[in-house]
């Protein structure tokens, strides 16, 4: 009997430290109860946000297809027929993953990072306050910067401000445009006073107070809420961040040699570190891949290229030492490339069609002869230039056309273009030749740069069918588009079908 007795008991002992020994923790997948606990928890969730521009449906890759191709910039001729369809308002198959899915699913992804970070960082207690404000205030940020890109592209998306851990079931209910630019204002409002002017060496690439800015006016010039929009745009120019930019040597806003320069407001920090595929693996791909599906045939994919009137506009004016605007160099690859720059096209001759033409913003052809799906470059998503090209729309549509055209000139004379009175002067005599002015002016000095699309809607160019008929004119894929339905992409259809409260956009 006494054996038996001290058997159970070392059996029961046994026993309780196997178990104790398997139930273990993936330190991978922590549960919420494990986490949340210290300072180093929540950078480890907000730094989670930032891993978010490495996945495939935002800016590691197909976000540039809907913000470059589907405006009149870009075009496909992919022999994926159904990718090149997304480009083309022929849009089919609405769950089809690389056109529209994996977007969609990528900003609410992100989103629902931002969401953890706002819910439980506050909890947290951290030995300095400012760094807690800081950290959640990044989460504002790119909640908003999330939000503004599901506005631009679908509009009538569920604002969801909550990650419901405990609620698997939840079905997040449907807003309008109008309420979702409201909440991107608020979160970006939120967000302004608990970031910094700039970052140490070791943060580069976080979010400024000029950032925040940016996306601020840009946000409030969608909605023409044009005081708005230059009361943020008055940081750059009066307020705070006087000075703090300039404008560099074009080419650099789209080489990895001199990242993080004045004319930046805020960039994308890739990396070439990990050759490895994509997702949120340690050592998932921190590139980009958007120059492997947008370089010329036999370089790389070439599923998208730029429209051929780019070239055309580029050439219509000289400099004022009588030469070809520079932008076009650093800007596009084109058939006179060689011969009217001397550069050759990753090392080759033009061996493509005399009609055709490539981006080359972030293209590598300065140091390599072909592409790969891990390119270091940064992509600048906001410089100095396009806010003084902000900063001169608002301007105009306040009535203060003369006070515009310097911010425009700026811009004109770092290519040594001739001052718009001198070049353009009936584009200075009125708000409507001004805005008109404008959007070449836009073109040549931002296309390729995913701004286009959002350009298009904010000026009404595709509100009416004579609108957009014009438009069509430079980018015939536009003879496709239905005035009403194709200004926003359809919601994907398994997300209508799976929540009750979601509509299919008007139109689908």
């Amino acid at each position: 009997m006494k054996k038996i007795v001290i058997v159970i008991p070392l059996l029961i002992l046994i026993i309780s430290c196997r178990k104790s020994l398997l139930d273990q923790d993936n330190p991978n997948r922590l549960p919420v109860a494990s986490f949340w606990k210290s300072e180093d928890d929540a950078q480890k969730a907000v730094n989670s946000i930032y891993a978010m521009f490495y996945q495939n449906g935002g800016w590691n890759r197909w976000i540039y297809f809907r913000l470059d191709l589907t405006s009149d910039e870009g075009m496909s001729k992919s022999p994926w027929v159904e990718l090149a369809d997304w480009t083309r308002f022929q849009y089919i198959n609405y769950n089809f993953w690389e056109g529209n899915a994996n977007t969609f699913k990528d900003i609410f992804k992100a989103v629902f990072r931002c969401n953890q970070v706002l819910k439980f960082v506050p909890d947290i207690p951290f030995a300095d306050e400012a760094k807690k404000k800081a950290v959640i205030a990044q989460a504002k940020f790119f909640r908003a910067f999330y939000y503004y890109y599901a506005a631009i592209l679908y509009e009538n998306v569920p604002i969801i401000l909550d990650p419901h851990l405990d609620d698997p079931g939840f079905l997040p209910q449907q807003n309008t445009l109008a309420e979702v630019w409201a909440q991107v204002e608020k979160d970006l409002t939120e967000a302004l006073p608990d970031l910094p002017e700039t970052w140490d060496d070791a943060n580069v690439g976080r979010p400024t107070k000029g950032a925040v800015n940016a996306y601020l006016a840009r946000t409030y010039m969608q909605q023409h809420k044009w005081p708005e929009a230059k009361t943020a745009l008055d940081y750059f120019i009066t307020g705070a961040g006087k000075g703090m930019y300039e404008l560099v040597d074009f080419k650099e806003n789209f080489r990895s040699t001199q990242e993080n320069n004045k004319e930046s407001v805020f960039e994308i920090q890739f990396s070439d570190a990990n050759k490895t595929g994509e997702g949120d693996g340690v050592n998932a791909n921190m590139g980009t891949n958007r120059c492997q599906f947008f370089a010329p045939r036999g370089i790389g994919w070439s599923d998208g290229q730029a429209r051929f009137w780019l070239v055309q506009e580029f050439k219509k004016e000289k400099t004022i030492d009588d030469g070809i605007d520079p932008r076009l160099r650093y800007s596009l690859f084109y058939p006179d490339l060689e011969k009217d720059f001397g550069d050759k096209i990753y090392g080759r001759s033009w061996e493509w069609n005399a009609d055709e033409a490539w981006f080359k913003k972030y293209s590598r052809d300065y140091y390599r002869s072909n592409e790969d799906y891990f390119s270091e470059v940064n992509n600048r998503l906001v410089r100095y230039a396009d806010i003084l090209l902000m900063y001169a729309e608002v301007l105009n549509e306040l009535g203060q056309t003369a006070a515009a055209v310097p911010y425009v000139n700026q811009v004109r004379t770092r290519s040594k273009m001739a001052p718009l009175a001198v070049a353009h002067p009936t584009a200075i005599l009125g708000k409507d030749s001004f805005r008109e002015r404008l959007k070449i002016e836009r073109a040549l000095e931002l296309c390729g740069e995913s701004v286009r699309w959002a350009d298009l809607k904010r000026w009404g160019d595709l509100d009416t069918q004579e609108k957009v008929n014009a438009v069509a004119v430079r980018d015939p894929d536009f003879k496709n588009f239905a005035i009403g339905k194709h200004i926003r992409l359809p919601i994907p259809q398994t997300e209508v079908l799976n929540n009750t409260n979601l509509k299919q956009n008007p139109g689908y």
